[in-house]
């Protein structure tokens, strides 16, 4: 590289640090990529107010919704990657949907995440008179045959879930073993179990925590490596099963791709101040969710990380689904 070029080169660096020095300059879109009154909607708004007071600026809320998280998702790997279009992405749009959708228009490639700062505990549950009181009640009748799981629809997380952990704890040809009944959302899937048309369900514990704690649902298991409070259920630890540790819900927030690294330094900051607000974790934890925050580094380790291990076990059971 000559003397010039490698002026050019800093120079040119040194403009593009200090072209964000002032950023943010003006209001920042955060697309919300699911409805209104869903797990990420309640979640974003939920600390859009401490997240709005650390960056100092307002934060414009906007639901862009279809495609199973999908198109809000294109329409911020489509904008220019300023820091001022962001996206509160899901475990749906950026793990499930990445390893399910053999036609999904974008990959994890094409985003920036700055931060996971929420987990949901994945909890798997049947109706207390179904006779299944464990796990490995619920293998051997699987073995029996006649076994049905409920999900909030084909390719969903619940989908996804059921089968890895029938998978971990070795039923052979899940897909087989166990009939999927795909209802049209969460709440009609823990429904389905209510009412018998499903013998068990894995989801969400935040989204059952009512049901567990009116005794209407019975935990098996949680896929933590912790106890997870209001559940009286082994941990996949104490199962022998840590593997299922990944197979969590989240929440956290990216940019496009190109987000360059200053903009991505002080997402880390306001969220390590938004995520401290008493009343953001007083209504977060009280619905069942895990508060905790990773660093740009860290979440995409983890979303990549977990991402791979659902890949793999829908590209060796034949999963993959068009569209």
């Amino acid at each position: 590289m000559n003397k010039f070029v490698k002026l050019l080169t800093v120079s040119l660096g040194l403009t593009a640090s200090a072209a964000y020095a002032d950023y943010p300059e003006r209001p920042i879109n955060m697309v919300i990529p699911y409805g209104a009154g869903g797990a990420t909607d309640i979640s974003a708004r939920t600390i859009a107010e401490p997240l709005g007071n650390a960056v100092g600026r307002p934060l414009v809320m906007a639901n862009v919704t279809g495609a199973g998280g999908a198109t809000g998702s294109v329409a911020v790997q489509n904008a220019k990657a300023d820091g001022y279009t962001m996206l509160f992405a899901r475990v749906g749009s950026h793990s499930v949907n990445p390893a399910m959708k053999a036609t999904l228009p974008y990959t994890l490639d094409d985003f920036r995440f700055v931060t996971v700062y929420e987990i949901n505990p994945a909890a798997c549950a049947v109706a207390p008179d179904s006779g299944i009181n464990s796990m490995d009640d619920l293998v051997a009748k699987v073995a029996e045959g006649g076994v049905t799981y409920s999900s909030s629809g084909v390719g969903s997380f619940l989908h996804i879930a059921a089968v890895m952990v029938l998978d971990s704890f070795g039923v052979e040809n899940p897909l087989e073993q166990a009939t999927h009944i795909p209802q049209k959302g969460g709440g009609a899937a823990a429904t389905a179990v209510l009412n018998g048309t499903a013998t068990f369900l894995c989801t969400n514990s935040s989204s059952i925590a009512s049901f567990v704690a009116n005794g209407q649902l019975k935990p098996l298991m949680v896929t933590t490596a912790e106890p997870v409070v209001g559940f009286d259920a082994p941990t996949a630890n104490e199962l022998g099963k840590p593997e299922l540790n990944q197979l969590v819900g989240w929440t956290g927030i990216a940019g496009p791709a190109g987000l360059p690294d200053d903009v991505a330094a002080k997402w880390g900051d306001w969220m390590a101040e938004a995520t401290k607000d008493a009343a953001f974790l007083e209504k977060m934890t009280s619905r069942g969710s895990v508060i905790e925050l990773m660093d740009p580094e860290s979440a995409n380790e983890f979303i990549r990380g977990q991402y791979n291990k659902f890949r793999s076990l829908v590209d060796r059971l034949g999963m993959r689904i068009e569209g």
